[in-house]
Protein backbone atom coordinates (compact mmCIF):
# COMPACT_ATOMS: atom_id res chain seq x y z
CA UNK A 1 0.00 0.00 0.00
CA UNK A 2 1.11 3.39 -0.65
CA UNK A 3 1.79 6.37 1.63
CA UNK A 4 -1.16 8.12 0.17
CA UNK A 5 -3.13 5.38 0.73
CA UNK A 6 -2.46 4.89 4.81
CA UNK A 7 -2.68 8.99 5.11
CA UNK A 8 -4.69 10.27 6.77
CA UNK A 9 -7.37 12.61 5.04
CA UNK A 10 -7.25 16.56 4.87
CA UNK A 11 -10.30 16.51 7.26
CA UNK A 12 -9.20 14.42 9.70
CA UNK A 13 -5.79 15.89 9.62
CA UNK A 14 -7.00 19.25 10.30
CA UNK A 15 -9.35 18.15 13.40
CA UNK A 16 -5.99 16.50 14.94
CA UNK A 17 -3.87 19.82 14.05
CA UNK A 18 -7.05 21.82 16.62
CA UNK A 19 -6.41 19.17 19.03
CA UNK A 20 -3.15 19.79 18.99
CA UNK A 21 -3.67 23.30 19.01
CA UNK A 22 -6.22 22.89 22.24
CA UNK A 23 -3.67 21.16 24.36
CA UNK A 24 -1.08 24.00 23.39
CA UNK A 25 -2.98 26.60 24.98
CA UNK A 26 -3.07 24.95 28.18
CA UNK A 27 0.77 23.31 28.26
CA UNK A 28 2.86 24.49 31.01
CA UNK A 29 5.80 22.39 30.86
CA UNK A 30 8.23 25.25 30.57
CA UNK A 31 7.25 26.61 33.95
CA UNK A 32 8.91 30.42 33.33
CA UNK A 33 7.48 30.42 29.70
CA UNK A 34 4.12 29.51 31.22
CA UNK A 35 4.17 32.29 33.85
CA UNK A 36 5.46 35.07 31.47
CA UNK A 37 3.66 34.46 28.06
CA UNK A 38 0.16 36.02 27.42
CA UNK A 39 -0.39 33.84 24.48
CA UNK A 40 0.61 30.83 23.20
CA UNK A 41 2.39 31.19 19.05
CA UNK A 42 1.20 27.77 17.80
CA UNK A 43 1.84 29.22 14.28
CA UNK A 44 -0.21 30.28 11.67
CA UNK A 45 -1.29 29.63 7.91
CA UNK A 46 -2.03 26.81 4.95
CA UNK A 47 -3.25 23.77 6.93
CA UNK A 48 -2.31 21.68 4.08
CA UNK A 49 0.81 23.87 2.96
CA UNK A 50 3.37 22.43 1.26
CA UNK A 51 5.94 24.60 2.38
CA UNK A 52 6.63 25.68 5.79
CA UNK A 53 8.74 27.83 7.88
CA UNK A 54 10.45 27.08 11.27
CA UNK A 55 11.91 30.12 13.23
CA UNK A 56 13.33 30.80 16.40
CA UNK A 57 10.80 32.13 19.11
CA UNK A 58 7.91 34.74 19.76
CA UNK A 59 8.55 38.26 20.10
CA UNK A 60 6.76 41.14 21.72
CA UNK A 61 4.47 41.95 19.46
CA UNK A 62 3.68 38.41 18.53
CA UNK A 63 3.15 37.20 22.27
CA UNK A 64 0.85 39.84 21.94
CA UNK A 65 -1.20 39.18 18.90
CA UNK A 66 -0.57 35.09 19.01
CA UNK A 67 0.43 35.09 15.23
CA UNK A 68 3.98 34.13 14.32
CA UNK A 69 5.79 36.98 12.57
CA UNK A 70 3.70 40.32 12.55
CA UNK A 71 7.01 42.44 13.48
CA UNK A 72 9.31 44.14 10.48
CA UNK A 73 10.98 40.54 10.25
CA UNK A 74 7.69 39.30 8.98
CA UNK A 75 6.84 41.80 6.52
CA UNK A 76 10.43 41.28 5.09
CA UNK A 77 9.31 37.58 4.85
CA UNK A 78 6.09 38.10 3.63
CA UNK A 79 7.86 39.97 0.43
CA UNK A 80 9.97 37.70 -0.37
CA UNK A 81 7.42 35.25 -0.78
CA UNK A 82 5.77 37.93 -2.94
CA UNK A 83 8.69 38.16 -5.38
CA UNK A 84 8.35 34.02 -6.18
CA UNK A 85 4.59 34.07 -6.43
CA UNK A 86 3.46 32.89 -3.23
CA UNK A 87 1.23 34.25 -0.58
CA UNK A 88 1.51 34.02 3.33
CA UNK A 89 -1.97 32.27 3.48
CA UNK A 90 -0.67 29.51 1.04
CA UNK A 91 2.24 28.62 3.69
CA UNK A 92 2.04 27.45 7.49
CA UNK A 93 4.71 29.58 9.85
CA UNK A 94 5.92 27.99 13.22
CA UNK A 95 8.97 28.19 15.50
CA UNK A 96 10.85 26.28 17.49
CA UNK A 97 9.03 27.63 20.74
CA UNK A 98 5.50 28.74 21.15
CA UNK A 99 6.14 30.84 24.28
CA UNK A 100 8.32 34.25 24.11
CA UNK A 101 11.24 33.99 26.35
CA UNK A 102 11.58 36.81 29.32
CA UNK A 103 13.75 39.50 27.19
CA UNK A 104 13.92 37.99 24.07
CA UNK A 105 16.64 35.65 25.60
CA UNK A 106 17.60 32.81 23.23
CA UNK A 107 15.57 29.34 23.82
CA UNK A 108 17.02 27.08 26.73
CA UNK A 109 17.84 23.14 26.14
CA UNK A 110 15.08 21.96 28.16
CA UNK A 111 12.15 24.46 26.65
CA UNK A 112 13.40 22.96 23.12
CA UNK A 113 12.63 19.80 23.94
CA UNK A 114 9.52 20.43 25.78
CA UNK A 115 8.15 22.31 22.35
CA UNK A 116 9.72 19.69 20.22
CA UNK A 117 7.26 17.29 20.32
CA UNK A 118 4.11 19.72 19.15
CA UNK A 119 6.81 20.99 15.76
CA UNK A 120 6.54 17.98 15.22
CA UNK A 121 2.65 17.08 15.58
CA UNK A 122 2.47 20.33 13.23
CA UNK A 123 4.94 18.64 10.65
CA UNK A 124 3.24 15.19 10.48
CA UNK A 125 0.11 16.89 10.28
CA UNK A 126 0.00 19.41 8.07
CA UNK A 127 2.29 17.00 6.04
CA UNK A 128 4.72 20.01 4.31
CA UNK A 129 7.08 18.58 0.93
CA UNK A 130 9.83 21.57 2.20
CA UNK A 131 11.28 23.22 5.68
CA UNK A 132 12.74 26.01 5.36
CA UNK A 133 14.59 26.32 8.86
CA UNK A 134 15.06 30.58 9.44
CA UNK A 135 18.19 30.72 11.27
CA UNK A 136 20.79 29.03 13.96
CA UNK A 137 18.28 27.70 16.20
CA UNK A 138 15.65 26.14 13.87
CA UNK A 139 18.66 24.50 11.41
CA UNK A 140 20.68 23.04 14.54
CA UNK A 141 17.50 21.57 16.27
CA UNK A 142 15.82 19.97 13.26
CA UNK A 143 19.00 18.65 12.36
CA UNK A 144 20.20 17.46 15.22
CA UNK A 145 23.50 19.32 14.75
CA UNK A 146 25.51 22.10 15.43
CA UNK A 147 26.53 23.16 12.11
CA UNK A 148 25.67 26.86 11.69
CA UNK A 149 23.59 28.84 8.99
CA UNK A 150 26.45 30.46 7.70
CA UNK A 151 27.64 26.94 6.26
CA UNK A 152 24.57 25.49 5.51
CA UNK A 153 22.32 28.13 3.97
CA UNK A 154 20.78 27.32 0.47
CA UNK A 155 21.55 23.85 0.66
CA UNK A 156 18.62 21.70 1.04
CA UNK A 157 18.76 17.89 1.96
CA UNK A 158 16.09 15.19 3.44
CA UNK A 159 15.59 14.32 6.63
CA UNK A 160 13.19 12.44 9.12
CA UNK A 161 11.40 14.79 11.29
CA UNK A 162 9.26 12.76 13.58
CA UNK A 163 7.26 10.38 10.94
CA UNK A 164 7.46 12.64 8.39
CA UNK A 165 10.37 13.04 5.49
CA UNK A 166 11.14 16.25 4.44
CA UNK A 167 12.78 18.63 2.49
CA UNK A 168 15.16 20.72 4.50
CA UNK A 169 15.86 24.16 3.46
CA UNK A 170 18.34 26.19 5.80
CA UNK A 171 18.15 30.02 4.96
CA UNK A 172 19.03 33.03 6.88
CA UNK A 173 16.12 34.67 9.60
CA UNK A 174 14.67 37.22 7.76
CA UNK A 175 16.12 39.61 10.24
CA UNK A 176 19.72 39.39 10.43
CA UNK A 177 18.93 40.78 6.55
CA UNK A 178 16.93 44.11 8.03
CA UNK A 179 19.86 46.38 8.58
CA UNK A 180 22.56 44.40 6.00
CA UNK A 181 22.35 44.65 2.22
CA UNK A 182 24.63 42.16 1.53
CA UNK A 183 22.61 39.18 3.57
CA UNK A 184 19.07 40.69 1.93
CA UNK A 185 20.78 39.70 -1.78
CA UNK A 186 21.89 36.44 -0.05
CA UNK A 187 18.52 35.44 1.44
CA UNK A 188 16.76 36.78 -1.93
CA UNK A 189 18.70 34.38 -3.74
CA UNK A 190 18.06 31.28 -1.20
CA UNK A 191 14.16 31.87 -1.50
CA UNK A 192 14.33 31.88 -5.05
CA UNK A 193 15.57 28.10 -5.48
CA UNK A 194 12.14 27.68 -3.28
CA UNK A 195 9.82 27.17 -6.62
CA UNK A 196 12.28 24.20 -7.83
CA UNK A 197 11.98 22.69 -4.50
CA UNK A 198 8.55 22.72 -3.97
CA UNK A 199 7.68 21.51 -7.69
CA UNK A 200 10.05 17.88 -6.58
CA UNK A 201 7.25 17.43 -4.22
CA UNK A 202 7.25 15.69 -1.37
CA UNK A 203 10.18 13.03 -0.55
CA UNK A 204 9.62 9.68 -0.25
CA UNK A 205 8.10 8.63 2.72
CA UNK A 206 10.12 5.99 5.33
CA UNK A 207 8.13 2.46 5.09
CA UNK A 208 7.71 2.50 9.27
CA UNK A 209 5.56 5.93 8.90
CA UNK A 210 3.22 4.31 7.16
CA UNK A 211 1.93 1.76 9.26
CA UNK A 212 0.12 3.78 11.54
CA UNK A 213 -1.34 7.39 11.57
CA UNK A 214 0.82 10.28 13.57
CA UNK A 215 0.33 10.34 17.58
CA UNK A 216 -0.55 13.65 19.22
CA UNK A 217 1.69 15.47 21.54
CA UNK A 218 1.37 14.28 25.14
CA UNK A 219 -1.29 16.22 27.19
CA UNK A 220 -0.34 18.94 29.88
CA UNK A 221 0.47 16.54 33.28
CA UNK A 222 -2.55 18.92 35.20
CA UNK A 223 -5.32 19.68 32.49
CA UNK A 224 -9.02 21.14 32.14
CA UNK A 225 -11.11 18.86 30.61
CA UNK A 226 -12.87 21.68 29.39
CA UNK A 227 -9.96 21.80 27.23
CA UNK A 228 -11.86 19.08 24.83
CA UNK A 229 -14.49 21.45 24.15
CA UNK A 230 -12.87 25.03 21.70
CA UNK A 231 -15.03 27.84 23.01
CA UNK A 232 -15.74 30.38 20.34
CA UNK A 233 -12.70 32.80 21.07
CA UNK A 234 -10.83 30.14 20.57
CA UNK A 235 -12.23 28.80 16.91
CA UNK A 236 -12.38 32.09 15.90
CA UNK A 237 -8.65 32.22 16.53
CA UNK A 238 -7.93 28.68 14.78
CA UNK A 239 -9.91 30.39 12.14
CA UNK A 240 -7.14 33.39 11.93
CA UNK A 241 -4.26 30.26 11.89
CA UNK A 242 -5.67 28.37 9.50
CA UNK A 243 -7.04 25.49 11.11
CA UNK A 244 -11.20 25.50 9.83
Amino acid sequence: MSADERELPASERREALKELLARARGCTRCGELAATRKTVVFGAGNADAELMFVGEAPGASEDEQGLPFVGRAGKLLSSLLEEIGLERSQVFIANTLMCRPPGNRDPQPLELENCHEYLLGKVELIQPSVICTLGNFATKLLRGDPTGITRLHGRPEVIALGRRAVRLYPIYHPAAALYTPRMLETLREDFLRLPELLALGPPEQPRWAQEEPPEPAPEPAERDEAADATPAPERAEADQLGLF
